[in-house]
């Protein structure tokens, strides 16, 4: 269970340093390349709480077979990819196998061991996933320098049909008390269909323009189906994707809130810093992923030191601090420049890990605790959605800003390219073909000189991306300090929640 849970968490970050060889490969630029990340990560987080509700009604066992052949299915298929709409569509499917896995994971674990060693196997459990956030850029790192980043999707075979087979011969079939709650499949298309017309408006903006048609209607029907997911959600009961009782308890409301403005960080340093390193640095894909050890490593431990400072210090002193640590390192990675070197990372990456290890296991005991204890499971389902949601739209976002800026500072500069130069040769960095054949017409000196150009480009996208990365992260803080854990001022309390108003 805890190799399966492994693989469904190393997913989400393994590939991040393999993006430039990526966009190299499949001749792409960075903005197409982040739906790998943001693809995977959305529809996951979108449908956990599906796949948990699916492993009560039908079986975990079952789920949890038909999840890992979706899964290792489309990692293969996706590591034969040709081209870059085809890997991210199997990405987005990988996604809908490891929603399917995950839930009906933790259900077989906690029912195949005796009751006294329940917090034992969910420590294992949910350490595997922390272990395998953080071993991610590592490991892909040694797959695509040994090998080709497509092993990273490869390997997931082998080791999913392990799983399984252990699972067949070892575990028996289990339900949930939740079987007969059903499925809330308009609130799950709602909300899906909603949030990828925000991530599809804030990809083609650059492109299109921000008052193009077509953009103005992804943003308008981002709006009207989140409108409409309200709706669905108030005459849905209790087979909702967010529960009335559960989203009308202020305590929960508040951290699902300062999730969704905190969730950006961890995806856009997953997918910049690597970039970073690779493009500017000159690091190969495994010196890239040892290169976020002072990240991953500090946020792993700082997860498991989180508790007992949450027992001490209580919920709003704890994530506020989280939260500040954040903002903090963001701000400190803000102020790299083309010409500095990973020492001057690792104070940012320092702050930043330790703020992120506070921040999500304090958050996380801080809304489960909020609900009732027959929700608490849901509770945490939700949770972990707001933050793989807004984290790939928090990476959409950031991705367009850097973008905009990188794009900015070149027209300005090779004055003598046109639009469509502009936006291929970006790919120089990475190795792309066309961007070669546009820095090779140049001659060799005016070459030199573009390729210099596109890395000032590149680091003024980057500080401008970390700057907003900062400001949201601030944004959460405010809102953690002001509400999570009992209000700020006037009445509240640290740990009894208030009543949820009736369904």
């Amino acid at each position: 269970m805890a190799m399966s849970v492994f693989v469904v968490a190393n997913d989400l970050t393994a590939l991040s340093v393999a993006l430039p060889q990526i966009e190299a490969d499949l001749n792409s630029d960075v903005s197409t390349i982040q739906w790998v990340v943001s693809a995977y990560a959305l529809v996951f987080g979108v449908l956990i709480v599906t796949g948990g509700r699916l492993a009560d009604m039908l079986g975990r066992r079952r789920i949890f077979f038909i999840g890992a052949a979706i899964f290792a299915g489309f990692s293969v298929l996706g590591g034969a990819a040709p081209g870059d709409i085809w890997l991210i569509v199997c990405r987005a499917l990988m996604g809908v196998g490891g929603a399917m896995m995950w839930p009906a994971v933790l259900g077989m674990t906690y029912d195949i061991l005796p009751a006294d060693r329940a917090a034992l196997a969910g420590g294992i459990i949910i350490g595997s996933a922390g272990f395998g956030n953080a071993a991610g850029p590592l490991l892909g790192g040694v797959l695509t320098d040994v090998l080709s980043w497509r092993w990273i999707l490869f390997v997931n075979l082998p080791i999913a049909a392990l799983a399984c087979l252990v699972t067949w011969r070892s575990v028996r079939e289990s339900k949930g008390a939740g079987a007969d709650e059903g499925v809330d499949v308009p609130g799950v298309a709602t909300l899906s269909v909603g949030l990828v017309s925000l991530l599809l408006a804030l990809d083609q903006v650059t492109e299109w323009g921000w008052s193009d048609p077509r953009i103005l209607a992804l943003f308008a029907g981002f709006v009207l189906l989140m409108i409409a997911f309200g709706f669905v959600e108030r005459r849905a009961g209790a087979r909702a994707l967010v529960p009335r009782e559960v989203m009308g308890n202020p305590a929960f409301r508040a951290a699902c809130l300062t999730t969704l403005f905190m969730s950006a960080v961890f995806f856009v340093v997953i997918l910049f810093l690597p970039q970073f390193m690779q493009k500017i640095l000159g690091y190969t894909p495994l010196e890239a992923g040892a290169g976020l050890l002072p990240l991953m490593g500090v946020f792993a431990v700082t997860s498991f030191g989180a508790g007992p400072l949450y027992e001490r210090l209580g919920a709003k002193a704890t994530v506020s601090l989280g939260a500040a640590l954040v903002g903090l390192g963001m701000f400190l990675i803000s102020l790299v420049d083309r010409d500095s070197g990973w020492a001057s990372l690792v104070p940012g990456m320092v702050v930043t890990g330790v703020g992120i290890g506070l921040f999500y296991s304090s958050i996380t005991t801080a809304a489960v605790t909020a609900v009732d204890p027959s929700r608490s499971s849901l509770a945490g389902g939700i949770v972990y959605m707001f933050q793989i949601a807004g984290g790939s739209v928090g990476l959409g976002l950031t991705t367009t800003v850097f973008t905009t800026a990188s794009q900015d500072r070149l027209q300005r500069g090779a004055a003598n390219l046109s639009e469509e130069e502009i936006e291929e040769v970006q790919g120089a960095l990475a190795g792309t073909e066309s961007a070669a054949e546009i820095v090779a017409r140049q001659g060799k000196a005016a070459g030199d000189q573009l390729v210099e150009l596109i890395r000032e480009a590149f680091v003024s996208g980057l500080n401008w991306s970390f700057r907003l990365v900062a400001l949201l992260a601030v944004t959460g803080l405010a809102v953690a300090v002001l509400s999570v854990g009992g209000r700020l001022l006037g009445r509240g309390s640290e740990t009894a929640p208030e009543p949820a108003p009736p369904s």
